[in-house]
């Protein structure tokens, strides 16, 4: 592998956008010989993944028609990364000048919007690769050795999205190829793009309202929830394990603030009745497994409430729920608790995300 790595950098400095005899063979080399050399491990990486991800595969690309100065090899999981634009995986880049190999793990850098391809917002990047970083460090506590920072130096927009979708890397310096570990730096990728994985399925990428959104569009469209990435979601038995978490927390970060709390979630469009004094808040929870909060699902009622007794109302949301599902009696644990009391529903936006459309009757 050492050695194809060598030859495509220096093929680097040879860049050119049409299809020239340099260009042929560093397409050859990427797309063929390095893709090859991946898959030929592919049974010894595959003990870095747990066994749910048995469905591991290799691609290369140097451009779609125009050849591309930032050629790339990747490992990932059809399931969790169907197409290079979703999900995160394992890929390996070169600086433009040649100099340098990177192996990293990142993600999607573009969506397909309108028709067309394009780059996501840099703040979207940022919020995804910060995410997967705190889940290795999670597990690992440091980065180590994926510290380096990515610099692929080539002039195109599309490379310089590529290093914004880095989550990390490892730098090799060409001149050091003949001596890396790389079945060992490979290995250790494979078992941090794993972990991301794993957290992925949990949804701990995905906000509590999308969350919520995909369950609804499930339901109003299954043909077209099928079609798409799904995620894996919580069990009826789970999402009340979470609930009943959230409510614990919520009420025991109410308690020690001074309030009286009542459980009124069977019969209220709000969730906790808190009171001291003469103050009275109606508190809406929302609890989830996921590191991300930035949007929760509402019912009509719930934001109608919001908004008619502004200032009197609250949003708790209890994130990184810890769930086991060792038995078959669910349970949950710990979470961490965002405070938003007095709350003003019209500081985020809402969005309707489905109606009930019903006959009209004489």
């Amino acid at each position: 592998m050492q050695d194809i790595l060598r030859k495509i950098c220096k093929l680097q400095p040879m860049y050119s956008s049409t299809n020239t005899p340099e260009m042929q063979e560093r397409g050859y080399l990427i797309r063929s010989k390095l893709a090859e050399e991946l898959r030929v491990r592919l049974p010894s990486l595959q003990q870095a993944f747990d066994s749910i991800f048995d469905d591991l595969a290799v691609e290369g690309s140097d451009g779609i028609g125009r050849k591309t100065e930032a050629p790339w090899v990747r490992l990932f999981s059809k399931a969790m990364s169907p197409n290079p634009r979703e999900g995160f995986y394992l890929v390996i880049h070169f600086a433009a000048d040649g100099s340098t190999v990177f192996l990293t793990v990142g993600c999607g850098s573009t969506i397909w919007r309108g028709g067309d391809l394009r780059a996501v917002s840099d703040d979207e990047l940022k919020a995804r690769t910060s995410w997967a970083r705190f889940v290795v460090q999670q597990r690992w506590k440091t980065l180590s050795p994926f510290e380096d920072e990515i610099v692929l130096g080539a002039k195109a927009p599309l490379p310089r999205t590529f290093e914004k979708a880095t989550a990390f890397a490892k730098r090799i310096p060409a001149s050091d190829l003949p001596n890396a570990d790389l079945d060992q730096l490979l290995f250790s990728a494979a078992e941090r793009l794993n972990e991301i994985y794993l957290a992925q399925r949990e949804q701990r990428d995905v906000s509590p309202g999308d969350q919520d959104a995909a369950s609804v569009v499930a339901i109003a469209k299954p043909l077209k929830a099928r079609s798409g990435k799904q995620g894996f979601g919580l069990t009826a038995k789970e999402r009340q394990a979470v609930d009943r978490q959230a409510m614990f927390m919520a009420m025991q970060y109410l308690k020690g603030l001074g309030y009286n709390c009542k459980d009124t979630s069977a019969t209220q469009s709000f969730d906790v009745l808190a009171t001291k004094a003469d103050e009275e808040m109606m508190v809406e929870v929302k609890g989830t497994t996921s590191d991300l909060c930035n949007s929760v699902l509402m019912t009509k009622n719930e934001v109608d409430l919001h908004r008619e007794h502004k200032g009197k109302t609250g949003l708790l949301i209890v994130s990184r729920i810890k769930l086991f599902r060792d038995s078959d009696t669910p349970s949950a644990s710990d979470g961490e608790v965002e405070a938003l009391l007095y709350w003003d529903i019209d500081d985020w936006v809402s969005e309707p995300m489905a109606f009930q459309v019903s006959r009209k009757f004489a």
